[in-house]
């Protein structure tokens, strides 16, 4: 459900707005000055909706579809091929989406949701509240870089630019232009094509770049951080798993989890998954340290089977099982609750007591934490710390911290800017990416509308004569794209506000 915290606060801010412009407009004395003051700043006021208008980016636009013609020529075809392509890929994309949707809505299985190309994203819901800037600001760059395309375009084709705006609708904002129409109307169909199929492209464009930038980042970030060294912690939960005396702190350098290196965030990913599926390890101890003064406990099971024999709950006492040395051809397990930190400090792990004997001089067994089914034991290395000792479910510790790849390489560097870059360029590859596939589906009021009329004009002309004809089968096929755009929109949304 939407938090009602941020719903509250959402109304209470568009009323706001929309009383103070009910009550300036209905006041005799300051009606003329108020919407004179509206006019000269280019801004409107309706419910749940602000817009901005001006013409003062139009010599830029004007320049930038001057700087070269046979390039600029050649960059806004390369965007109509794309944009026909993407019509085309957008309808099987969402259709695909849908099937995922309806998929989900009759499983309880999350990893199909998570699947899904394209989802309905809700500020609150499906977006922490943490991100939101980051979703807002790369949002607003990939609407602007968007109606840039459109605007150099068509200046191009020598459509005239009325002017550039921005606008707030509820949360999300968003840019537009606007076309002389009269202009638009008398260029040819394939250029009315090239400009409404260079919005789309643009984002594309800016999609891929942000991708580039992302991957090629620790290459700009080099000369300041470095990489490859470990997983440098950057924020631990309170009160979770990792938080303590003994746990992991802002500015740890991760290395290992037990035996599974960790040279990133990635390979602290991959161990955590490999230490969940697999058994759990053991340790190699010299016989003689399993000393009666240990306290062997009397083994019980728990209700999943599995043996305890630490019935105190100490915090540093863990019970572990081993295959007693007198004994090993009855294969017989004993069990003994000891001290877990002196029991694993400087050990080496095993699976078998053969393991052990390969590379100990001294008699040693192979000992192993006692658990609960999925419970896993492990050693988290953070040098120069002590190891921190993790008892529980691995993911659990997964979503304890927050990691990035890049360690400073000089003291005074914020250990945020690499996650800053990271977190915004993979705003801008979803967002923009949205952009270019939603606005791409032949659909009422987007740019698939007037991409698939100008498309039929070009391509129909020869073998439909009649424009009424054209315009009808142009309006069938809106009406479907419409339908589906609508159908994943509304279960999108029902999938996350109501589940």
């Amino acid at each position: 459900m939407i938090p009602v915290s941020l719903l509250v606060f959402v109304m209470a801010g568009w009323c706001a707005v929309y009383l103070a412009d009910t009550l300036l407009r209905s006041s005799v004395t300051h009606r003329i000055s108020y919407e004179s003051w509206l006019a000269s700043r280019g801004l409107m006021l309706s419910p749940f909706h602000v817009r901005w208008q001006t013409t003062m980016f139009n010599r830029l636009f004007a320049y930038c579809a001057r700087i070269n013609p046979q390039v600029l020529y050649l960059w806004f075809s390369s965007g109509l091929v794309f944009g026909v392509v993407a019509m085309l890929g957008s309808v099987v994309l969402l259709i695909k989406t849908l099937q995922q949707t309806f998929a989900q809505m009759t499983t309880d299985n999350p990893r199909i949701g998570g699947q899904q190309a394209l989802q309905v994203v809700v500020p609150g819901v499906n977006l922490p509240t943490s991100q939101l800037a980051y979703f807002f600001i790369a949002l607003l760059l990939s609407g602007v870089i968007h109606e840039l395309g459109h605007a150099v375009a068509a200046l191009r084709e020598q459509v005239r630019v009325n002017g550039f705006g921005m606008f707030v609708f509820v949360v999300y904002p968003g840019a537009f232009v606007d076309l002389f129409t009269t202009h638009l109307n008398l260029i040819s169909p394939a250029q009315q094509l090239r400009i409404f199929c260079a919005g789309v492209w643009h984002n594309f464009v800016l999609c891929v770049a942000a991708l580039a930038f992302l991957f090629l980042l620790p290459v700009f970030l080099f000369p300041m951080y470095s990489t490859g060294g470990g997983a440098l912690i950057t924020e631990v939960v309170q009160g979770s798993a990792a938080d303590g005396p003994r746990g992991l702190s802002v500015g740890d350098i991760v290395t290992g989890l037990e035996d599974c290196p960790v040279r990133g965030v990635e390979d602290w990913t991959s161990c955590l998954s490999h230490l969940s599926h697999t058994p759990q390890t053991g340790y190699c101890v010299p016989v003689a340290s399993l000393q009666p003064s240990w306290a062997h406990g009397r083994a019980y099971k728990r209700l999943d089977g599995t043996m305890d024999c630490c019935s105190n709950n100490s915090l540093t006492d863990l019970c572990f099982s081993y295959i007693k040395p007198q004994g090993r051809h009855s294969r017989e397990r004993e069990y003994a609750c000891m001290p877990v930190r002196r029991m694993v400090t400087g050990t080496r792990v095993c699976r078998t007591d053969a393991d052990c004997a390969s590379h100990s001089h001294a008699t040693s067994v192979c000992v192993t934490p006692s658990l609960e089914n999925q419970t896993r034991f492990f050693r988290v290395t953070h040098p120069p710390n002590t190891h921190m000792l993790f008892v529980g479910y691995p993911p659990h510790l997964q979503y304890a911290v927050s990691l990035t790849n890049f360690v400073p390489r000089f003291g005074f560097l914020h250990l945020d800017l690499p996650v800053f870059l990271e977190t915004f360029c993979k705003y801008v590859v979803s967002l923009s990416g949205a952009l270019a596939v939603v606005n791409s589906v032949p659909c009422f009021a987007l740019d698939g509308q007037w991409m698939l009329n100008a498309l039929l004009e070009a391509t129909l002309v020869t073998v439909v004569t009649d424009r009424q004809k054209r315009e009808l089968i142009g309006f069938f096929l809106l009406l479907a794209g419409s339908a589906l755009l609508a159908a994943n929109v509304a279960l999108g949304l029902w999938m996350v506000t109501a589940r």
